[in-house]
């Protein structure tokens, strides 16, 4: 019973970094790429923490949470970005 709750959580995730994906290619503007990309990034990190729930290695709980500090520091560094550059119609 659990693996089936695993295994559609994954499905689920999966779907939605998908979609994560498909408006990162698709913008429209700078702004939106970023949280598409801040999503996946998160979609990531749970892909991840359920992968070691699942299979139970807690060493990967590490990993996760590395990329979702790397993933906060990139965030911060985007918005500097955008707030130093004005906010515009996209490029």
């Amino acid at each position: 019973m659990l693996e089936t709750v695993y295994d559609i959580s994954f499905i689920i995730l999966t779907i939605a970094l998908l979609f994560a994906c498909a408006r990162l290619l698709k913008g429209p503007s700078l702004p939106d790429r970023v949280v598409a990309l801040e999503l996946m990034a998160s979609l990531t990190v749970g892909l991840i923490v359920l992968y070691s729930i699942a299979h139970n290695e807690p060493k990967f709980i590490d990993v996760a949470i590395v990329l979702a500090l790397t993933s906060f520091l990139a965030a911060v560094g985007f918005s500097r970005y955008l707030e130093q550059r004005g906010i515009r119609k996209d490029d």
